[in-house]
């Protein structure tokens, strides 16, 4: 076989890897077009005194919370109750919040410990504040301790929910960075999101398809009573998503709605706690059959880790004189997908806390050249189960994913 043939023939096996992927992606970006603009912020009045309680779960926050508890504080009628669901700190968390007590009374210091066999952390605080919640609130709204809630917060996601008749809303958020690596891989790694489910703004099609952020995830309080709180997310890393995949199942109503000028967040402290911590989450196993699980490994790999390297490779061999149609077709449609991936990273930018930006912020720009180690991340993680989170220990088993999905299936 020649070198010409040998080109062609490799180009027509990655054009058949490499072409439906690209229509799956193309068919949910068209959907993307009809997405619900960002949510607003809304003032918070009389009769919607007492409509919310807010549950923030916290394991050594101290460095981060302050925001979070400023922020709340400024919400108006609508907060009844913040519950901070304490796992114990040892790091001044627990003194953080007795001051902002001190304060402000509608804040209350729980503590979640022991920990039951069987659950993860985060959904057990949550499911502790949920017990401990006034039965009179209307809604139960879970907030992350490093999120930085804006004016109008409470009233805004409560407005939407009521106008749109969601049983469980989250919202996503506008992110703050700081060093250069985490400008240059955290857009990356958000892009594995955006990439394999609706954007935020869309309703997803199906149960398995939808997706949800517990930094800011509001639920009617009668739909957790119904779903026996957070029981159904119990012994998941992603809870969010698998209890929101959980209720939609149900058939109640699930949105994902873009929230960035109502809440922002801080979630990691550089490129490293980026990649430890936010990357073994991302692939969302604990909410998906394997199946699903597989087919996301193809998707992200075929649009995007591949093209910017194979659009190189592709446009080399095409100079070097092992052209062909085949060859030629597989360059226009790694560049076509490449040239999707940077207007996708101009829509997102907004997402972004420019207000003060750092050295380095220029990156975020370059973050497409992170790609094939943010998918990388995502195939590792895929198929490890943490050990370790937050400070806490798992077992090594792993019986999360076949029992959270037939769960979904069955009931």
């Amino acid at each position: 076989m020649s070198a010409v043939s040998f080109a062609s023939a490799l180009a027509s096996a990655l054009l058949l890897l490499l072409t439906p992927a690209a229509l799956v992606l193309l068919s949910r970006l068209l959907r993307g077009a009809r997405r619900q603009p960002p949510v607003p912020p809304a003032t918070s009045q009389p009769a919607d005194l007492g409509t919310v309680s807010v549950i923030v779960p916290t394991l050594n926050e101290v460095e981060r919370i302050a925001p979070c508890l400023a922020g709340l504080s400024r919400q108006g009628y609508a907060l009844r109750e913040v519950l901070v669901v304490d796992s114990n700190s040892q790091d001044g968390t627990r003194d953080r919040v007795k001051a902002a007590q001190r304060q402000d009374p509608r804040f209350r210091l729980l503590t979640d410990l022991p920990l039951p066999t069987g659950w993860v952390g985060r959904p057990w605080a949550l499911h502790t504040g949920f017990q401990h919640s006034s039965p009179q609130s209307e809604w139960v709204l879970g907030l992350d301790a490093d999120t930085q809630p804006q004016p109008g917060l409470l009233a805004g996601i409560v407005a939407i929910a009521r106008r749109e008749n969601y049983d469980l809303l989250s919202l996503s958020p506008q992110f703050i960075l700081k060093s250069p690596g985490e400008w240059w891989l955290q857009p990356a790694l958000l892009m594995t999101l955006l990439y394999r489910f609706e954007a935020s703004g869309c309703d997803a099609p199906l149960p398995e398809r939808v997706m949800a952020n517990g930094q800011c995830f509001l639920c009617r309080r009668a739909v957790l009573v119904a779903l026996d709180g957070y029981t159904a997310a119990r012994r998941s890393f992603c809870d969010d998503v698998t209890l929101a995949r959980y209720a939609a199942a149900q058939g109640y109503r699930v949105g994902f709605l873009d929230g960035k000028r109502l809440l922002k967040v801080r979630m990691y402290e550089g490129a490293r706690e980026t990649w430890q911590e936010w990357g073994r989450s991302l692939d969302l196993k604990d909410a998906s059959p394997r199946g699903q699980i597989w087919g996301d490994l193809w998707l992200l790999t075929s649009v995007q880790a591949l093209p910017l390297p194979l659009g190189l490779v592709s446009l080399a061999a095409n100079l070097a004189g092992y052209s062909s149609r085949t060859l030629l077709a597989l360059t226009s449609l790694c560049w076509g997908l490449v040239a999707i991936r940077w207007a996708l990273l101009l829509a997102i930018a907004p997402s972004y806390d420019r207000s003060q930006l750092p050295a380095g912020s220029w990156l975020f720009w370059l973050s497409p050249l992170a790609d094939p180690l943010a998918v990388a991340r995502i195939w590792l993680s895929s198929f490890q189960r943490p050990r370790q989170w937050r400070g806490r220990i798992y077992p090594a088993a792993n019986p999360v994913s076949s029992t959270t999905i037939n769960t979904q299936r069955t009931q």
